[in-house]
């Protein structure tokens, strides 16, 4: 189905919208060719991977590991390499994606991942489900916190994802 400007349109389904949150479904209920397991750069604990694990073996699909490595800002509008991830940067979070990687395979899940860098972690996370074709998008994530000071703080990343995304997005507790 196309829309007036030839774009593709992608109802979602699977959305029950409440006021400005979306509630995610039943996980139970679903059937997924492919789940993105994504983190704006934190490690990726061993319930969110368990959480994938189990969504994409109810619908017999895989698993996409993706982190983001951060880009800290621009100096007068322009790129500036001082501000982009550091090699270390850059090893630490190829390291928490090939880890997630391989505790996916050995729980019997087909599994890849990669890592990217950039300043708006939501808007990439969710264009990479989108470009993917993943059905429904894991995360761990800190309790959110107040509106107005949660838009200043990288650590509520998955929430501004679970706002912005058309698909499910699973946000599992830390800790």
């Amino acid at each position: 189905m196309t829309t007036a400007t030839g774009r593709r349109f992608r109802p979602a389904p699977f959305l029950a919208r409440r006021g400005r949150a979306a509630v995610a479904p039943d996980p139970g209920t679903l059937q997924l060719r492919r789940v993105l397991l994504a983190s704006e750069g934190r490690p990726i604990p061993a319930s969110a991977v368990d959480f994938a694990v189990r969504l994409a073996k109810g619908g017999g699909g895989g698993v996409h590991v993706f982190s983001v490595a951060r880009v800290w800002g621009s100096g007068l509008g322009l790129p500036n390499p001082g501000l982009m991830p550091s090699k270390g940067e850059w090893d630490a979070q190829r390291a928490l994606v090939a880890e997630a990687v391989a505790a996916l395979k050995r729980a019997g899940v087909d599994a890849s991942g990669h890592v990217l860098a950039t300043r708006k972690a939501a808007k990439r996370i969710v264009d990479e489900a989108e470009r993917l074709g993943c059905g429904a998008i894991v995360m761990s994530a800190d309790p959110p916190r107040n509106a107005l000071l949660a838009d200043l703080m990288w650590s509520q990343e998955p929430q501004r994802v679970a706002r912005r995304s058309p698909l499910p997005v699973y946000l599992v507790p830390v800790g």
